[in-house]
């Protein structure tokens, strides 16, 4: 069971985007968030907001490609790396460990969509993310831990 859980309902995309900016602004070296939820949930949405957030804040503006296909997208954020991994398509947890994601969960930022493929590898401290449709709406349940989430999802989430 979690001890720290935060629902939030988004009623557009463009809420679950600032939502994922608000949250991104804490995020640093080592913070995991694992993005689950059935295909057309948001997750893909969600991190390339909260991506694209960490980037202009840099006064970058970049595309940010789905990594569906390449399975891993890192972004450099002036000396901060995040990565963005979609591991749908991965047949055994060992692979992650092969793309190098087990060590960016200690060095990086990192956004992990399909989390369910690290099986055993999952780190015990990310932050969960849920995320599933309700009409036009966004259902993101928020679960962790760790304590060292409490503040900032109490900071970054609240109304």
């Amino acid at each position: 069971m979690p001890d720290q859980a935060l629902h939030l309902t988004s009623p557009t995309p463009d809420t679950t985007a600032k939502i994922a900016a608000r949250l991104g602004r804490s995020l640093g070296a080592g913070d995991v968030i694992l993005l689950s939820g059935p295909v057309g949930a948001g997750k893909s949405h969600f991190a390339r907001a909260l991506i694209q957030s960490r980037l202009a804040a840099l006064g970058r503006h970049e595309d940010v490609p789905s990594p569906t296909y390449t399975i891993v997208q890192s972004y450099d954020l002036d000396g901060l790396e995040l990565w963005h991994a979609d591991l749908y398509r991965l047949g055994d947890a060992s692979e992650c460990d092969e793309l190098g994601l087990i060590d960016a969960f200690d060095s990086a930022v990192c956004l992990v969509e399909w989390p369910d493929r690290l099986g055993a590898l999952t780190p015990k401290d990310a932050l969960h993310l849920t995320l599933s449709v309700q009409g036009e709406a966004r259902d993101l349940r928020f679960e962790a831990r760790s304590p060292r989430w409490q503040a900032r999802l109490t900071e970054a989430l609240q109304p």
